[in-house]
């Protein structure tokens, strides 16, 4: 195996933790309803947006978050989740890129 080969199998690697994040359809839904609201929002505005109870949300929040899709901001009593996709989607865009160049010298 080339050491370009390797390199794309070791970005596979690194992806599959945000890949398997993006597999459920909870969280789906969640990161384009916050993709919808840009000033963030609470569980229980999450929760009655997706028909999920409220400990459901959190635990997708919490998924979420240690991926680096969302963050939170403290409001008040509440916590806000805001979407900040860019480090998890480079990461992504990096893996699809290298595959495709790795394709296309073949």
């Amino acid at each position: 195996m080339s050491q370009r080969t390797e390199h794309v199998m070791q970005q596979f690697k690194e992806c599959i933790p945000l890949l398997e994040v993006l597999t459920d359809e909870n969280r789906q839904a969640i990161i384009m309803l916050l993709a919808q609201n840009k000033s963030g929002l609470h569980v229980n505005a999450i929760a009655g947006h997706i028909n999920l109870s409220r400990p459901a949300v959190s635990h997708h929040l919490k998924v979420l978050k240690q991926s680096g899709f969302i963050t939170s901001e403290k409001k008040g009593v509440e916590n806000y989740y805001v979407l900040t996709v860019r480090e998890p989607l480079e990461q992504l865009k990096s893996l699809i890129f290298a595959v495709e160049a790795e394709c296309n010298r073949l």
